[in-house]
């Protein structure tokens, strides 16, 4: 949607925009009539919002003569007053839609402006201002009010977001019966791993996403192999192994996997000691959430029963994952585990049944 904004007061128009554009609305501005004539030339806009008292052609005058003009008559005019009762029934004789008051709350006029364009309205908590009230202080008002519903829209979308991804990891694992749950066991297993590890990190949402993620790519694996009950051969391992970067590929594209949510999807399958894939990378070249991975997805594999053996206890994958400190996995990831393994396994048995 786009407005013409055509009033005299540099300020005015300045905190008018910002309060507009906010609501996704863009703003073309002219100072006089003269102005506005010229940029109604070059642009239709949607709606006008006029001020009544200008130099020159007034906004009375300037109402009338839009409205006699085939060209403009049909765009609906708001005009902003100060002024008396009489030029108020004035200009609504010349043909305005709507006028709004000085001095008015901005989302008296964004509600105004939302009803003539048929939008959804924005919530409001728009009330009368008080006597001698300056406008600055409304417009303070009312721009924390709309920061506070632009977070509160963010924070929906992001939890929508976040059960989109859950919903997606789930419908990838009901390909294959022996990793049901799995994603959010290791999920659960990798944050508590990063929260040890790197505090800040754990509480940026790529990582999170990466991890309910990182098996995103065995779409693209045929179910001859993905749910193969016995082991692989070598060349089925090479096309299972293929699904780390058809996984980066398909969310290459989503803002918010960017950076490590990316990197854990390509790189989960990654070795200390280089002997990993799909890139043999060695130590601190591992992206660190891939390695804080590597050791929740071992713990999950080895304590889970796959179609061709039964989940091992606890206490021997345990053995395992310290056996394997500096080989396969980072001995930093590993001290954290030994240190929080308590907390892994409440995990564990809340998830058990999942």
């Amino acid at each position: 949607m786009r407005i013409l904004l055509v009033d005299d007061e540099p300020a005015l128009r300045e905190l008018l925009r910002v309060t507009l554009e906010t609501a996704d609305i863009a703003v073309d501005e002219a100072s006089s009539a003269l102005e506005a004539r010229a940029r109604l030339r070059r642009r239709r806009p949607d709606l006008i919002v006029l001020d009544l008292r200008m130099p020159g052609m007034s906004g009375i005058e300037f109402c009338q003569t839009l409205k006699q003009d085939e060209r403009t008559q049909t765009i609906p005019i708001v005009a902003l007053t100060g002024a008396d009762h009489e030029d108020v029934r004035a200009v609504q004789r010349a043909g305005a839609a709507a006028v709004v008051r000085k001095p008015f709350s901005p989302l008296e006029l964004l509600a105004v402006i939302e009803r003539l364009a048929g939008r959804a309205p924005v919530p409001t908590k728009a009330r009368k201002p008080r006597a001698g009230e300056e406008e600055v202080l409304l417009y303070a008002r009312d721009l924390r009010h709309l920061l506070e519903i632009e977070r509160a829209q963010r924070n929906l979308l992001k939890d929508s977001y976040l059960e989109t991804v859950t919903a997606l990891a789930i419908a990838l694992e009901s390909r294959d019966a022996a990793t049901r749950a799995h994603s959010q066991r290791v999920e659960r297993y990798a944050l508590a791993l990063l929260r040890a590890i790197a505090p800040r990190a754990a509480d940026e949402e790529c990582y999170e996403y990466g991890f309910l993620l990182h098996d995103i790519g065995k779409i693209g694996i045929p179910d001859a192999v993905l749910q193969k009950p016995g082991p692989l051969t070598r060349p089925e391992r090479r096309r299972m192994q293929t699904h780390t970067i058809i996984g980066e590929q398909m969310l290459s594209g989503v803002a918010v996997m960017q950076g490590p949510g990316l990197q854990i999807v390509r790189s989960h399958h990654e070795r200390w000691d280089g002997r990993g894939y799909p890139d043999g990378v060695v130590g601190e070249e591992i992206p660190l959430g891939a390695r804080v991975f590597a050791v929740a997805d071992a713990l999950d594999a080895m304590t889970s029963t796959r179609p061709y053996r039964r989940a091992l206890p606890w206490g021997d994958a345990r053995t395992e994952i310290l056996a394997q400190s500096g080989r396969q996995f980072d001995p930093d990831v590993v001290d954290a585990f030994r240190e929080h393994e308590e907390e892994l396994l409440e995990v564990r048995r809340e998830l058990a049944a999942a």
